[in-house]
């Protein structure tokens, strides 16, 4: 009882001197962040945070907690008391900031209103106060326009073109030249556009418009926008936002006032030094909207040394105080420095990886938290391939190089073309002037993006480096004009919409049609043809060899590749396969091979189908020394045949076809005609349920025992030749333990056999794939008779969803996505509730039954970061992949067991 009286009335709000940085649940980043930064002594202007518990409130009821208005009364007297004014007070007016704070960083939440409290009597006692009537209408317009766009949901480009058209009748360049009548006669324009698309007047009560604004920051929570970020993202949907309500400090009061942006370390590269943005007589969002392009946060030594020294002193206690790279925002007003927020800094792959083993050698994280620091999908990225430096490439422009990366498509100019065109197979490049919170589905579906304005702090660049996107900012040279669709070089080069263009993230380049790519340098050292330890040693190469070697020397699950031939196999190796997990024999059985398997299945009698066999033993028995050759002294999982054997014969309508034409042409092909029967006869409306992988093994006699006899032959070879093969015999698709030991006991006589004749011990072990529902629920009894399980999760979700992939990743899985039933696909990320639960449930009754048994994956779930960690939590012993991934899942599997020694 006690418990539930305090759920329902928790505290709702809280001064910045009440939290701190690990109450992100309650007040969100900004809120933890302002909160502790206060503690800290840090220069924050006062305020105070609405919990994320009132927004969870308001939309599971449609209205705020009944406590709400009260407590943040309580809060906004008391900050009134130590400010001394009232909000919006007539002659010297409190003004305040609120700003949207979800516990993740999320583009697609409510913007920042500013100077909240202003109206058209306070606008005049501000003037007075400031002794600066232009700062004043300045301050009233930004307040008009934020809050209708953003509380009213005008459309934002009625007050773009306003104060366009102010500029342009001004003869200014941008809107520090206008005046203060210029500027009050824009307000006046910016109310008559919120009357007219509202039907209201501009809100005159100050707490009208807090309330009003804090209430869009709750609904910002299920805007469009938001639910693509967290669907993008995989960020929860039941977190909820806070609020953050500020005293406001202005940076627009002057050339000895401004606003900015600085990180710790370049978020691009990982570099250490002074890295932001500093925009002289602005406003906090001035900087990020790149509505002006900045300068450099090292010019602002220049303009204020005073300021300049302390924030160098207050980012490098930040920096070892939150032991990571921290982005910052700060305002100066007439000389003050303020500090508006800090967070740990979104950055790229690039700098994850050199930030973590930087901060390694300055002893501020071990090794298991650098690992924390660098995850599998940023690693992924390193392994993109590159611009090729000695092609011919048509440069026609250079911007700011925000997010690293080598991006080619078609240029677009809009987010819903972007869209529309990448749902159509196309690779895009969204181009903009600069990008706001609406573009953001385009950003995701984009190849890269390019903006002509901004810096590294701007909206495109700060979203990109989150989504790992390749962005070029601020590229001023190239004029984007959105409405007629097309992008002016310098010389008067023409881009239109629709034309292929190249961006290099890394260096700002912006070229003219396809550039070729090369191999990533990271790349080229899993291959070996680079040296972590070489003197002109690539710093990134050292970077990701370092958090390499901690991972191996961390992880507990092994990595073994999916790889069916020698070349993978050698390929998987150098890249840390500790092994295969899957061998696919299907497809070693295509090409020229086809026509043996078409003689097996057409063999009428049992002296051909003996036949048929005898030639494919041979081949079979080669591939298998090549394998073992490649993975010598590391274990080999060999899965026995396991598709449909109607997928090796031609398909049914194409022969129908070639068979009808010969007979009206009278020249009929005995083989054709047989060929067409046997597609007839093994034809299946559902392959995928039907005669394949145990089931062929037991209806046509000998096809298992010659793959068996082809692997044991093979391992004898290496045996003979001094190597040392480690054979696993893998029977596909068992549903009962029977049918594994009718398989089982064919196996062993074929093997003793090989053995006693070749006059070695092979010590092959035999196993089975779980990978139908059944195999899951009795795997104690199928235990009986396996040495090993590997879970083959992509036909075991098949099976559990009743879907067949193939079909509906095509039909229904775009709208499933959209509407929130999936976070992620359960073919990308293994779904832990259904699919998992089998897994789970499936270890646990395996080994129970025999505590030695082997447990692996080898479904495409075995590359993929998070389902890694479930695998490393249910306890399985190795993970498989394409050997690509190979790197990924050894980061991950680190990753995991850190994770698990933490907990």
């Amino acid at each position: 009882m006690p418990k539930k009286q305090q759920k329902k009335n928790p505290k709702l709000v809280y001064d910045f001197s009440e939290g701190n940085k690990d109450l992100k649940d309650l007040l969100g980043g900004k809120g933890a962040n302002l909160a502790e930064m206060t503690n800290l002594g840090l220069p924050v202007p006062p305020g105070f945070t609405i919990t994320t518990e009132a927004c969870k409130v308001y939309l599971e009821t449609g209205s705020e907690p009944t406590a709400l208005r009260d407590e943040v009364s309580a809060h906004l007297d008391a900050l009134e008391q130590r400010m001394g004014r009232k909000l919006g007070q007539a002659d010297d007016p409190l003004l305040v900031s609120v700003r949207s704070g979800a516990k993740f960083s999320m583009p697609g939440m409510m913007d920042t209103v500013l100077n909240i409290g202003l109206s058209d009597v306070s606008v005049e006692g501000l003037a007075k106060q400031a002794g600066d009537e232009r700062f004043a209408w300045d301050s009233y317009r930004r307040l008009i326009q934020m809050f209708g766009k953003t509380v009213l949901d005008v459309d934002g480009e009625l007050f773009e073109d306003a104060l366009e058209d102010a500029k342009r009748a001004k003869g200014a360049t941008t809107d520090v030249d206008l005046g203060a009548p210029d500027l009050r006669e824009l307000t006046e324009h910016f109310k008559e556009i919120v009357a007219k698309e509202t039907g209201r007047d501009f809100p005159q009560d100050p707490r009208e418009q807090m309330d009003l604004a804090v209430r869009a920051v709750f609904d910002s929570w299920n805007g469009d926008r938001a639910k693509l970020y967290r669907r993008q993202e995989r960020i929860p949907h039941d977190l909820g936002t806070a609020v953050n309500i500020c005293s406001m400090v202005f940076g627009n009061l002057g050339p000895d006032s401004g606003t900015g942006v600085a990180f710790t370390r370049d978020p691009a590269s990982g570099q250490q030094g002074v890295y932001g943005d500093y925009l002289q007589n602005a406003q906090g969002e001035d900087v990020v909207a790149g509505i002006r392009n900045t300068v450099a946060l090292a010019d602002l030594e220049e303009l204020d040394k005073k300021s300049y020294d302390e924030l160098m002193q207050i980012m490098e206690t930040l920096e070892n105080h939150y032991r990571d790279l921290c982005d910052i925002e700060f305002t100066i007003e007439r000389g003050k420095l303020w500090m508006l927020q800090t967070r740990v800094g979104k950055r790229t792959a690039a700098a994850a990886f050199r930030i973590a083993t930087q901060l390694v050698d300055q002893g501020l994280i071990d090794e298991a938290e650098a690992l924390q620091r660098v995850n599998g999908a940023q690693l992924a990225q390193l392994m993109f391939p590159r611009f090729d430096d000695g092609a011919k490439a048509d440069q026609i422009g250079r911007g700011i190089a925000a997010s690293p990366g080598a991006a080619v498509g078609k240029a677009v100019f809009d987010s819903y073309t972007a869209v529309k065109w990448s749902r159509s197979g196309e690779k895009v490049i969204l181009i903009r002037r600069e990008t706001n919170p609406d573009d953001l589905d385009g950003m995701i579906a984009a190849e890269g993006i390019l903006t002509s304005r901004g810096g590294k702090t701007s909206h495109a660049a700060v979203v990109a480096r989150g989504m790992g996107k390749t962005c070029v900012c601020g590229a001023e040279e190239l004029e984007v004009d959105t409405k007629r669709r097309q992008m002016t070089a310098p010389g008067g080069i023409v881009i239109d919409e629709g034309d292929l263009i190249s961006i290099d993230g890394s260096s700002g380049k912006v070229y003219k049609g396809e550039v070729p790519v090369v191999p990533s340098p990271v790349v080229e050292y899993f291959e070996g043809r680079m040296h972590a330890g070489a003197e002109d040693a690539d710093e990134l190469v050292v970077a990701v060899h370092r958090m390499m070697a901690y991972a191996d020397r961390m992880r507990r699950l092994r990595v073994r590749a999916n790889a069916d031939n020698a070349e993978d196999a050698a390929r998987a190796r150098r890249f840390g396969a500790q092994g295969i997990g899957l061998c696919r024999t299907e497809h070693m059985f295509l090409g020229d091979r086809r026509q043996q398997v078409e003689r097996l299945i057409l063999a009428d009698t049992e002296e051909e189908r003996e036949a048929s066999l005898k030639e494919l033993l041979p081949l079979q028995q080669g591939d298998f020394v090549q394998l073992f050759e490649a993975m010598d002294g590391l274990p080999v999982t060999v899965r026995l045949l396991d598709p449909p054997l109607h997928e090796f014969l031609p398909d049914i309508t194409e022969l129908s076809v070639r068979v009808a034409l010969a007979e009206s042409r009278k020249d009929h092909n005995e083989n054709d005609l047989r060929l067409l029967q046997a597609v007839h006869r093994l034809h299946e409306q559902n392959p995928m349920l039907g005669l394949r992988g145990v089931r062929l093994g037991l209806v046509i006699p000998g096809l298992f025992t010659m793959q068996v006899r082809a692997i044991a032959e093979a391992a004898a070879d290496r045996k003979d030749a001094k190597g040392d093969p480690r054979a696993e015999i893998m029977i596909p698709l068992v549903g009962t333990v029977q049918e594994l030991e009718l398989v089982r006991d064919e196996a062993e006589q074929v093997i003793a056999e090989v053995e006693e004749r070749r006059g070695v011990s092979l010590k092959l072990s035999l196993g089975t794939m779980i990978e139908l529902p059944r195999a899951a629920l009795t795997a104690g009894q199928i235990a009986e008779s396996a040495d090993f399980f590997s879970f083959g999760t992509n036909d075991l979700t098949q099976t559990v969803w009743g879907f067949s992939r193939d079909d509906v990743e095509a039909s229904f899985f775009t709208a499933y996505l959209e509407k929130g039933i999936f976070g992620v696909s359960p073919f990308e990320t293994i779904d832990k509730d259904g699919v998992g639960a089998l897994v789970r449930d499936a270890v646990k009754a395996g080994k129970a039954t025999r505590p030695d048994l082997k447990l692996g994956v080898c479904g495409e779930h075995g590359g993929d970061p998070e389902s890694v960690h479930f695998f490393d939590e249910v306890g399985l012993d190795y993970v498989s992949c394409s050997p690509f991934r190979i790197p990924v899942a050894r980061l991950e599997a680190a990753r995991a067991a850190a994770n698990g020694r933490a907990s």
